[in-house]
């Protein structure tokens, strides 16, 4: 049932927000010249896929998990769409496609091996990542490898449609800040 709710809430995300996305790219052209950003993640069974954001950083910046980015990579628009969380927006594209859930585990970088070896023990990608959940409402990110994997797990165990859609108004709402960068 939650996959249905992803396809009809990424279609209509994208139909609906296409206008908006087309905007946000041609500012981002003038931002940083290249506006949307292309990374590899684990996926769920530990699969690889292309994840697509907005671009925040400037481009030539390191590919490394956020907490481990400096603050001043972020341009001033990137900021915004960090702070609206609009960057996530091209993530629909990949809830559309069967990669990820609107409401799941965040996708890690295949080098984030603590995360990663964390995640497999408590068989957490026998399930599809998400674009946010129960972590990034209460302001856990990868930085805490432990602390994310437990409140993953239990996001997991106890994930009804109920809990789906209430992760998904109180992200909209402003809920949670994203995750962290170095000062």
């Amino acid at each position: 049932m939650i996959r249905f709710f992803d396809i009809v809430f990424s279609i209509v995300g994208l139909t609906v927000g296409f206008p908006l996305l087309v905007l946000l790219i041609i500012v981002g052209l003038f931002d940083t010249g290249s506006p949307l950003f292309r990374q590899t993640r684990v996926g769920r069974y530990q699969k690889p896929f292309t994840l697509f954001k907005l671009r925040t950083m400037k481009k030539g910046t390191a590919s490394v998990a956020t907490h481990l980015a400096n603050a001043s990579s972020i341009t001033k628009y990137g900021a915004f769409l960090r702070k609206t969380k609009l960057d996530e927006l091209p993530q629909l594209w990949n809830v559309l496609i069967g990669n990820m859930s609107l409401v799941g585990p965040r996708p890690c970088l295949p080098s984030q091996t603590e995360l990663v070896n964390s995640r497999a023990a408590r068989g957490i990608f026998d399930f599809r990542p998400g674009i946010t959940g129960l972590a990034q409402i209460n302001e856990i990110d990868m930085s805490e490898p432990k602390a994310l994997t437990e409140v993953d797990e239990a996001m997991l165990k106890s994930l009804t449609l109920i809990s789906y859609f209430r992760y998904i108004v109180l992200t909209v709402l402003g809920k949670g800040s994203g995750d962290r960068v170095r000062g």
